[in-house]
This record gives C-alpha cells, structure tokens and sequence, in this order.
C-alpha cells in the first residue's frame, strides 16, 4: 500500500479565539523539513499534556473528509484547503479504514508507526465557530490519527507514504474508534483491546475499566471545555 503526501504541514502556538492558545493553525511547507522523535522541527503544540511527545509526534488527517465535512456544516474558510484540523500530514487515499494501529510506513526518509487515533477536544469548537465540532469529530470516527517516530528523517510534500509492516491486521483504526466511542461494551471486544500491547497504556486501561464495571466514559469536559469556558465556545 501506497500514498502520496500531499501537504506537510507545522506551524507555532497562536491565539485561538478569546479563551485559549493553540497549534492548530498550521501552515504548508514548501521545502523539506526535518522528522525528528518528538515531530516536525518547527511545529508546536500549547497543551503538551495532551498534544505532541513521542506517542503523538505526527497527526495525520485525510483530505477526502473535507467534502463531508463542508457537505455537513457548510463551508467554512478553515476548510478551503489542508489544515483545518491542526494535521501535520495530508493525503488522499488513505483513512481510517486503510491502517491499523501498529502499522509501519516509511515516510521519505523516516519510519513512522502508527500509535492512536485522536481524541478531539473542545478546541475544534473554538476553530470551527461550531459548539458541537468536537463531538460531530468523534460521532463521525474522522478523527485522524498519529504516528510516533521510529527512525527519523527529512520528508517533504509529494513524498511517498508506503506501508512496511503490518503486525495487527485484525484491528483497522476505524474498528478501534467504534469501539471506543459507540461505547462497545461486549466483553469479547474490550478483552481484546485492554490486552492489545499497540495501544497506548491509557487506553489499554481505559478498556479495561469498561469490561471491568460495565460503565462507559464521561468525555464532556474533553468535547465542550471546561466548565468555566464553555459558553465562550459557541459559535458566534
């Protein structure tokens, strides 16, 4: 399997509406830019609890889901080319449903594997001027994903995106993302997934937890902010 990087992306923490600070508004590179453990030199993330580090080192998202989302919440000018979901990786081609969690690709002159998918959060309400954007992210399983940096490297748009490895066939990241947020509760399932040593730790207890008390997630705080900050993100 193959692909084309069609834009790589980085940018700085800027402002993001009138409460918060973000990484998310990246922009195009034109020219080669190093791949380094902890992601592409020069990008940034204001949150490094929950953004960026080793495990979170590359965010891809696929361009083909810009048509459904402005087909799902109009056109928006954050929308008119890659970017709008704070990604550093675009292509076409390649979603979801195409890699499994664990997969190993080369990427120009880096290795990357793929670590997690994303777990949207309140700032895509904020980017998208839309109070429920976190959650239409999550409903709709267009989350994008990332990778972590095996073996870094110089990439640059038009390079090619081939997969190497594929340790875990059975677990496509769409059928992780299902899993996790139709709050499956089959037993046979979160058995599976709590054991699966390519997930992140904190997942692996997540699902765990689940087929431990039965009880699925409270993810408010994570979709619609803080308590104190949620009215500032609706749109306006």
């Amino acid at each position: 399997m193959r692909w084309t990087v069609t834009t790589l992306l980085a940018g700085p923490v800027a402002p993001l509406g009138a409460v918060a600070a973000s990484g998310i508004a990246k922009q195009a590179l034109d020219a080669p830019c190093w791949l380094g453990r902890s992601g592409l030199e020069g990008d940034a993330q204001a949150d490094t609890r929950r953004h960026g580090g080793p495990a979170k080192a590359l965010h891809h998202y696929a361009l083909e889901h810009y048509a459904w989302w402005i087909s799902r919440i109009g056109m928006r000018a954050s929308l008119a080319r890659s970017g709008a979901f704070g990604e550093n990786l675009s292509t076409i081609g390649c979603t979801e449903a195409d890699l499994c969690i664990g997969d190993v690709l080369a990427l120009g002159d880096a290795i990357v594997q793929v670590s997690q998918s994303r777990q949207p959060c309140w700032k895509l309400n904020l980017r998208f001027a839309e109070p429920a954007m976190a959650a239409l992210v999550q409903r709709s399983g267009r989350t994008g994903w990332y990778y972590r940096v095996l073996a870094p490297g110089w990439v640059a748009a038009g390079d090619a995106l081939v997969l190497l490895e594929r340790p875990h066939p059975a677990w496509p990241l769409s059928r992780i993302i299902a899993a996790l947020y139709d709050r499956d509760t089959r037993p046979q399932v979160l058995g599976e997934l709590a054991a699966l040593a390519a997930l992140p730790s904190s997942w692996r207890e997540l699902f765990a937890r689940r087929l431990a008390s039965g009880q699925t997630e409270d993810w408010t705080e994570r979709l619609s902010g803080p308590a104190g900050k949620r009215h500032l993100c609706d749109a306006n």
